[in-house]
């Protein structure tokens, strides 16, 4: 509180002013739990996705073209579709402030969890790109891009796991920001590749390609803005 004198000289208390508007811990918290709001909701379509393609390699009738290449290495398809549910919904609460402050403890064993889960879904990700068949219309581009960021989604676990254990708490955020927003990939490539369509309709080869390439590139930008502004 802050002490001034009045008009009548008389001595008055009045709330200190949030310094520089530096948003209060209960806003924050508040924004925590939208931003975990909309993870998941980003979330909902790839993981509904996921359970249909599980449900359908167990019990789907007829072999489609699609369910071929997936029977062919169904394991690491089931290793990359579960560990992607447990990593989009237990990731997204790791943003929310209040619930790591009243629960210390959860935060650190899901934060285990989820290192073992992105790994998987990195890893599983580049054994399919690199070894199945590929989908009609995955061309040169978008085998490239799927290499190269699931390589930084494995690097960058690694890298936020070893931060924290060395205790660099600020460089540990960072890195799992950075692997979680690429984890994220697949549902901001949903709006993309829907709102390329209702552009300039079907995309082509390169358009897909482009398209899926930007929802890996406009999570990326998002996690780096938020990281430079928790920083600042």
């Amino acid at each position: 509180m802050k002490v001034f004198h009045n008009d009548k000289g008389q001595a008055a208390d009045v709330p200190q002013l949030n310094e520089l508007g530096k948003p209060t811990s209960q806003e924050i918290k508040a924004s925590s739990k939208w931003l975990v709001a909309a993870l998941l909701l980003l979330s909902v379509v790839p993981l509904a996705a996921g359970a249909f393609r599980l449900t359908n390699l167990a019990f789907g009738a007829g072999i489609t073209p699609d369910k071929v290449r997936f029977l062919i290495l169904s394991l690491p398809v089931v290793v990359h579709i579960l560990s992607s549910s447990v990593y989009a919904i237990f990731g997204a609460f790791q943003f929310e402030t209040g619930f790591r402050e009243r629960k210390p403890v959860w935060h650190r064993v899901a934060g285990r969890l989820l290192v073992i889960c992105g790994l998987l879904v990195g890893l599983s990700g580049l054994w399919l790109t690199l070894f199945s068949p590929r989908p009609d219309g995955t061309g040169e581009l978008l085998f490239a891009l799927r290499l190269l960021f699931g390589s930084a989604m494995v690097v960058t676990i690694l890298l936020g796991f070893v931060t924290i254990r060395r205790g660099d708490v600020i460089r540990h955020r960072a890195w799992m920001i950075r692997g979680y927003a690429i984890g994220l990939g697949a549902g901001t490539q949903i709006l993309t590749l829907l709102a390329g369509e209702i552009i300039v309709g079907p995309p082509s080869e390169l358009g897909k390609a482009l398209l899926m390439g930007a929802g890996w590139v406009i999570n990326l930008t998002v996690a780096e803005w938020a990281i430079r502004k928790q920083s600042a």
